[in-house]
């Protein structure tokens, strides 16, 4: 017989005989090993401690169980050497004061149910078992998709999570927050791998990383963040000038704007009137709108926005608008220039109009102020486009302007009347009466376009001398007592106007009468005022200052 087959054949008659003995006696499980599980590391070392203190032991006997098969560890005699069976050897030792087990360099293998059994010497037996399971560390912990990208609402996305590692438990995370089933999310686990479905995907279920965590009793592990596009839209698209001016000036730099969200970004076309335009892209210039025949008459436009992955496409609200030309080149017609216009004889056609540009207001001003056509001297066309004035008068003097707009631009043109009139009004200002010695200046003045030219008359004798509108006598003698006659004359009418002034020279002192009536009536009338005053002041300090009795 070999040593080995001695050996075996020992262990099963300790066996057999442990057993034997146990049949007759045997103490609670739980007074030799403390409450599992033990947990381990795979290389690692684990020592399975007893509970007994200094026991009285003929034998100690370790066994394991995997669930199938029970295999002998080791058994301590009190009085014969250890023996170890494989595939221990080597890895197994029992403690001889505790009879603790401790196993090195474990194994995935080592995981199971671990017995002892210790044999007292009066024959009585304990025994006890723990559960041990040795722990892979977690590690490759991968996010994987059945899909490269996502349509919205049209796709079920199917992640999984896989991990090296024993006893795992899998977490998902959508950013830092834990995924809860439910709905439209489902997921389903296994022991090396976890599977989230997500049914109708929506983008906000992945606008946030998703995480994958792993953990067991050893460590935690988080995969790397794991997102993919998904695509959707366009939703409703819309136009920006949402409500735009009726009408748009040609050449500007008006444009119109659609946008909608979409991913991938959307791709936009353009219509008028229902009819597709050849322009595409996000904006719509003018210059394409003025390429049309009917640019100039108001026109719905609206975009419309299509997405290529999701096959879907969204139109905008239509909004209106007209091209309208600015106007240019404003010309006024007017009398011929160095044309002489004569107050009560001539009369003044003006008309205006636009090289370019539709013209829909016309405005006639003089000075500011708006010319009234009345039907009679002053007449204009039913568009406003000439004004007629005859015959001229003498406030027809002034500016003139012919206004013209339209809904994108209002032009002036300008022009200055002149019409000739007068002399009118002419008149004398000046001394009437002076006395010997005193100086006299007349001054003669007439309303006259242009300006007139003055002579004076002294007593019916023209003063050749005298050629302005001012008459002047340094020192007054009685020969300069008479009729002064100013005549205006006004070189382009021809006219001629006069006015007479009297003049009359007196001795000294002859026009100092003293003081008028009225002006003596003021003084007495001042003087009693004061009086009156002075009266009052001391009747009213009378009352104030007490008198003492003579008692």
């Amino acid at each position: 017989m070999t040593a080995t087959t001695c050996t075996c054949a020992c262990a099963c008659a300790v066996l057999a005989l442990l057993l034997a003995l146990s049949a007759k006696r045997s103490l609670a499980s739980g007074d030799v090993l403390s409450p599992g599980p033990v947990d381990a590391v795979v290389g690692k070392n684990v020592t399975l401690a007893t509970l007994l203190k200094a026991p009285d032991y003929v034998f100690v006997i370790w066994a394991f169980h995997d669930g199938r098969q029970q295999t002998h560890v080791a058994t301590l005699s009190r009085d014969g050497p250890m023996r170890v069976n494989e595939p221990y050897r080597g890895r197994a030792s029992v403690d001889a004061d505790s009879g603790a087990l401790r196993l090195s360099a474990l194994t995935t293998a080592d995981s199971g149910d671990f017995s002892v059994t210790v044999v007292s010497g009066n024959g009585e037996t304990a025994t006890g078992e723990v559960r041990v399971r040795v722990l892979e560390p977690v590690s490759s912990v991968t996010v994987s998709a059945n899909m490269a990208e996502a349509l919205e609402h049209n796709s079920t996305l199917v992640l999984t999570c896989a991990a090296k590692g024993s006893f795992l438990k899998f977490v998902w995370l959508n950013g830092s927050q834990p995924v809860v089933p439910g709905g439209r999310l489902s997921i389903a686990e296994g022991e090396a791998s976890s599977r989230l479905t997500i049914a109708g995907v929506l983008r906000s279920d992945l606008t946030r990383p998703v995480f994958c965590s792993v953990a067991n009793e050893l460590e935690t592990e988080k995969s790397a963040p794991f997102g993919l596009p998904v695509h959707y839209g366009p939703d409703e698209a819309s136009v920006a000038p949402s409500a735009p001016p009726a009408f748009v000036r040609a050449g500007s730099d008006f444009n119109l704007t659609c946008a909608a969200r979409s991913s991938p970004p959307a791709a936009f076309s353009w219509y008028q009137n229902g009819s597709l335009l050849d322009a595409s892209g996000p904006v719509l210039a003018l210059q394409a709108v003025q390429r049309r025949p009917l640019w100039r008459h108001a026109s719905q436009y609206a975009c419309r926005a299509a997405n290529a992955k999701t096959r879907r496409a969204a139109t905008s609200r239509a909004v209106s608008f007209a091209v309208m030309e600015a106007l240019s080149d404003v010309q006024m017609s007017t009398p011929p220039e160095g044309a002489v216009l004569l107050a009560g004889n001539s009369s003044a056609n003006l008309s205006c109009r636009a090289a370019a540009g539709e013209v829909s207001v016309r405005a006639w001003l003089k000075d500011g102020r708006p010319v009234a056509a009345d039907g009679g001297r002053v007449t204009a066309a039913p568009d406003g486009s000439w004004l007629r004035l005859a015959p001229l008068q003498k406030d027809d003097n002034g500016r003139y302007e012919c206004r013209l707009a339209n809904a994108v631009s209002e032009r002036t043109a300008a022009y200055n009347m002149l019409v000739n009139f007068g002399p009118e009004s002419v008149t004398v200002t000046g001394e009437s009466a002076v006395e010997v010695g005193d100086g006299v200046t007349l001054r003669c003045s007439a309303a006259s376009v242009p300006p007139a030219d003055f002579t004076w008359k002294f007593n019916g004798t023209l003063q050749s001398d005298v050629k302005t509108d001012t008459y002047a006598i340094a020192e007054a003698v009685y020969k300069n007592t008479g009729a002064y006659t100013c005549q205006a004359r006004n070189a382009v009418t021809g006219a001629n106007a006069a006015y007479t002034h009297n003049l009359a020279v007196k001795e000294e002192g002859a026009l100092d009468q003293g003081l008028s009536d009225g002006a003596i009536a003021g003084i007495v009338i001042g003087i009693l005022a004061a009086l009156g005053v002075a009266i009052g002041l001391v009747m009213y300090c009378r009352q104030k200052v007490p008198v003492e009795s003579p008692y």
